[in-house]
């Protein structure tokens, strides 16, 4: 591979010779240093590398790469700034004649620090707000317990049946919590796996409505459920999708209104779709992708901001879609669709 192949390269890169001075810089490289053609070849790469720590120690002299430790073949990718104090990420090969031998060529790669930082703030933000999560049930329960525990005596058994209720809620509340949380991060790192088996949507949407009309008053939306395909999936993980989904139209939505399960084709593959609408105002066509985004919530009581994140990456791990839009009459139309997906030895 020539230094031709580089031109086009994200990354800076330099190449300088055993005497120190340039032999080559690409694209990227020229435009950082806004230099012209080959004005740099030829010049010492201690001028072409004009970085520093912040406290003038500059790259060359800290590094040291020609003249340092003779068995380094490599020098780790570090912070430095460059003279109009943009920070940036550089690193460098070494190549020898032999083994602690001469320094036949010094090649260094630049890139900016700030894609790095974005990702350093997002994992700050999330530390924090899982921070806050975790702490506001174990407030409560710490509360409670050293109440009860310091002044036992001074309080009624229904008070103290209270407390006790209370503090097994926020647990319930801090276990729910953790486990969005770990689905959250499998779903982040690809680890998601999925037990497939045969999974009948209709019996399962039905089953999932009579739990959550069970735990309240008589059901008030409109059904229809018609027999469909059998589709390959995790039914528990379905199950928690169409709960969360179920749920949050309850909560957020002023209740279902109409629930349909039928079969659908989608460019072709067969599927099924289960459409849920919603009494609610609906939700803004420019929030409708955000609502996926981990730790989105909408309006006062809402949870902890991940269950459509983990309802998107059950989805998309079935091969499904799931998508929002305005229904007909009002209030907000969820689809998930979900395809066959049947083995091929169950076809052959």
């Amino acid at each position: 591979m020539g230094h031709d192949d580089f031109a086009d390269f994200p990354d800076g890169l330099i190449v300088a010779g055993p005497d120190g001075r340039v032999t080559y810089v690409n694209e990227r490289v020229r435009k950082l240093a806004r230099a012209h053609g080959d004005e740099m070849i030829g010049m010492m790469l201690d001028d072409a590398l004009p970085f520093d720590d912040l406290n003038g120690h500059t790259w060359m002299a800290s590094m040291r790469p020609y003249d340092g430790l003779n068995t380094r073949t490599a020098i780790s990718e570090q912070s430095w700034y460059s003279p109009r104090g943009s920070e940036y990420l550089i690193t460098a090969s070494i190549q020898r004649d032999r083994p602690a031998g001469t320094v036949q060529q010094v090649v260094v790669g630049i890139r900016s620090a700030r894609a790095r930082n974005q990702r350093d703030r997002e994992r700050s933000d999330l530390v924090a707000t899982v921070a806050h999560e975790l702490r506001s049930p174990l407030t409560g329960i710490k509360g409670f317990t050293a109440t009860l525990l310091s002044k036992w005596d001074r309080f009624t058994d229904e008070q103290r049946q209270f407390m006790l209720e209370t503090v097994d809620a926020d647990a319930d509340r801090l276990t729910r919590l953790i486990t969005e949380l770990l689905d959250a991060a499998r779903i982040d790192s690809g680890r998601l796996t999925l037990k497939r088996g045969p999974v009948r949507l209709d019996e399962l949407v039905d089953r999932v409505l009579r739990s959550v009309s069970a735990a309240g008053s008589e059901p008030s939306w409109e059904s229809a459920i018609a027999g469909v395909e059998v589709v390959w999936g995790d039914g528990d993980r379905i199950v928690q999708v169409m709960t969360n989904l179920v749920e949050n139209a309850m909560r957020h939505g002023h209740g279902l209104r109409r629930v349909e399960v039928a079969d659908l084709k989608h460019d072709g593959a067969p599927g099924v779709r289960v459409r849920l609408v919603d009494q609610g105002p609906g939700i803004p066509a420019e929030l409708r992708q955000r609502v996926f985004s981990r730790f989105w919530k909408a309006g006062p009581g809402a949870g902890s901001g991940l269950g459509m994140y983990i309802v998107g990456g059950i989805v998309t791990q079935h091969g499904g879609l799931v998508t929002i839009d305005d229904a007909d009459g009002g209030g907000a139309q969820i689809d998930v669709w979900l395809p066959v997906n049947e083995p091929d030895a169950l076809t052959d």
